[in-house]
């Protein structure tokens, strides 16, 4: 199998979305999904998207944005990575993580961060054997803005 990583366009935001909604089935809270099709059209600025296309099918996406920590300086935070079930196991993950290793690196950025479920521990060993820092002592927070 050939899979090509390419930046999404406008016309793949609609199955970008429906991945999304599936990956938050996935890691089991589909009703934090606000995101729309019109939402990423708005913000192309800012919204980036990796898609991993087979065939002209894709199989699974990365998103991830810019930010700036006190400690470090610049960064990539690595926001969501999924590949739909039936091509997981072929290094396609793998793919786009080390796609968007190299837009950080090519940004200058200090380091890539991102979160992992704390139950997902196929996810957390994948993330090991890439050479990650599982963190423990930090807890997420989210003020709802809108």
């Amino acid at each position: 199998m050939t899979v090509e990583i390419r930046k999404a366009l406008p016309n793949d935001f609609e199955e970008v979305h429906r991945l999304i909604k599936e990956f938050a089935t996935f890691i089991k809270t589909p009703e934090k999904v606000k995101i729309t099709p019109e939402q990423m059209v708005k913000d192309q600025g800012i919204f980036n998207c990796l898609v991993a296309i087979d065939e002209d099918e894709i199989i699974g996406f990365a998103t991830y944005f810019f930010s700036y920590y006190s400690w470090t300086g610049k960064a990539i935070y690595l926001d969501d990575l999924y590949v739909k079930d039936a091509y997981r196991g072929d290094g396609i993950g793998t793919q786009l993580f080390d796609k968007v290793i190299e837009k950080g690196k090519e940004e200058n950025c200090y380091k890539m961060k991102w979160q992992v479920s704390n139950w997902n521990n196929k996810a957390q060993e994948f993330y090991k054997s890439k050479g990650a820092i599982i963190d423990d002592v930090e807890v997420n927070c989210d003020l709802i803005l809108k």
